[in-house]
């Protein structure tokens, strides 16, 4: 009996709206762009959230990066003197002392970097060398996509082969053998020995390695470059000298991060007179940007709650509307024996199925939109259940809570006053 009742009121809801198809049309359309912006909105910055998050977890949880900075100072006198010496960053020493002095540290793979072209023939690159030892390959994890990756004999006996990036294979080798070619590496030949996948997108993140890497034995750097590097740009010639660009420390335990990045810290502060140096912590970019995200999310849901809360709003005007214009009808079926609660149920059903309608087209248009921005901007979205469950949520909220006014005011009309209103 009830669901009979309830089907027949939902018919009569719908015929209703239907005798005013466009007001009905345009009333929803406030839901419709409402629930489609959620969605988008909350697809967009789960996308990028989640991106920055994934490409800080590959940093590793566990890992603490120590880099050279040039301090300011230097900066202008490079400027004022261009022959003069730089000399700052990282030293070996800082390596044994964290080595010896710090109880949790596992392991610890010193990096020196420099720029130079790569050559194959006619075919040519501009790579960035990574001097290293056989540790980079255990910390920074990267598929082995040919040959082998170098270990610690070759560092120990200066070995002249390297390792390229999946990018700079592709650039120089695309007509040769891959493994075991002769490539030129500055004025330096070297055999490649393996070639490994490499991230992209890792400059606001600070992935240790890039596209354009190729890894060497950090002893076949020195022997090859020295530790003197030259620079000419812009009519200024700057000569720096750094030992270690970056140092990579692996701790123990996820538990133990915080405290060991405090205690590498306190020591190059106490063996630098200038602060030539920064920490990067993986585990507290990654809580950072978990909170970033969370507020993220706030603020782009509540700035696409205002359309859902505009679209109420015109879902109320259209009720009050059709309440006015249908005061007689309320006062005949009040006259026949309808009671209050179901004037009330009717006019409620009728706004239910206006937001509901406007909340399905509009995550047929949510699920769209996000798929439209990666297809033309390469920006990555994700559509989570969740927002899609919370934007038809809060539509039917919407319906509901602007719904009960008009509804209310139909069913407290007098009947006698209603069945004389023309």
């Amino acid at each position: 009996m009830h669901k009979s009742r309830l089907t027949r009121n939902i018919r009569l809801g719908i015929k209703n709206l239907m005798l005013h198809k466009m007001r009905s049309l345009l009333t929803m359309l406030g839901v419709v762009f409402g629930v489609a912006s959620v969605i988008a909105m909350l697809s967009v910055g789960e996308g990028a959230s989640r991106q920055a998050l994934d490409q800080i977890r590959k940093l590793g949880s566990n890992l603490i990066i120590a880099s050279s900075v040039k301090p300011a100072a230097d900066e202008n006198s490079a400027v004022q003197q261009n022959s003069r010496m730089l000399i700052y960053g990282l030293l070996y020493d800082d390596q044994k002392r964290i080595e010896e002095c710090i109880p949790y540290v596992r392991k610890i793979v010193p990096v020196r970097l420099v720029r130079k072209p790569g050559i194959l023939g006619e075919r040519s690159i501009d790579l960035r060398v990574v001097g290293t030892n056989a540790g980079w390959f255990d910390m920074v994890r990267r598929k082995l996509l040919a040959g082998r990756v170098f270990v610690q004999n070759d560092v120990a006996e200066n070995a002249r082969i390297c390792v390229l990036t999946e990018h700079g294979a592709r650039r120089l080798l695309a007509t040769e053998e891959t493994i075991g070619t002769d490539v030129s590496i500055g004025d330096r030949n070297l055999e490649v020995v393996g070639i490994v996948q490499s991230e992209a997108g890792g400059e606001s993140v600070q992935l240790p390695d890039r596209q354009i890497d190729v890894y060497m034995p950090i002893t076949t750097m020195i022997e090859s470059y020295g530790e003197i590097v030259a620079e000419r740009a812009s009519g200024t010639r700057t000569i720096e000298q750094i030992e270690l660009h970056k140092l990579l420390v692996e701790v123990d335990d996820i538990s133990n991060v915080e405290r060991s990045a405090q205690a590498i810290e306190a020591m190059l502060e106490r063996f630098h007179e200038r602060k030539d140096y920064s920490l990067s912590v993986p585990l507290t970019l990654l809580r950072q940007a978990e909170a970033t995200k969370r507020t993220f999310n706030i603020v782009l849901g509540s700035i696409a709650g205002i359309s859902l809360l505009v679209g109420g709003i015109g879902i109320m005007n259209i009720m009050l509307a059709s309440v006015t214009e249908r005061t007689r009808e309320i006062g005949v079926r009040r006259a026949i024996g309808a009671k209050r609660r179901q004037i009330v149920g009717q006019f409620l059903i009728e706004t239910v199925v206006l937001s509901g309608t406007g909340g399905l087209i509009g995550i047929v248009l949510g699920l769209a939109i996000p798929w439209i921005i990666t297809a033309l901007t390469d920006m990555p979205t994700v559509v989570s259940p969740f927002s899609i469950i919370l934007a038809l949520t809060i539509s039917m909220t919407v319906g509901l809570v602007f719904g009960l006014y008009p509804a209310a005011r139909a069913a407290q009309l007098d009947p006698i006053e209603a069945l004389r209103h023309e």
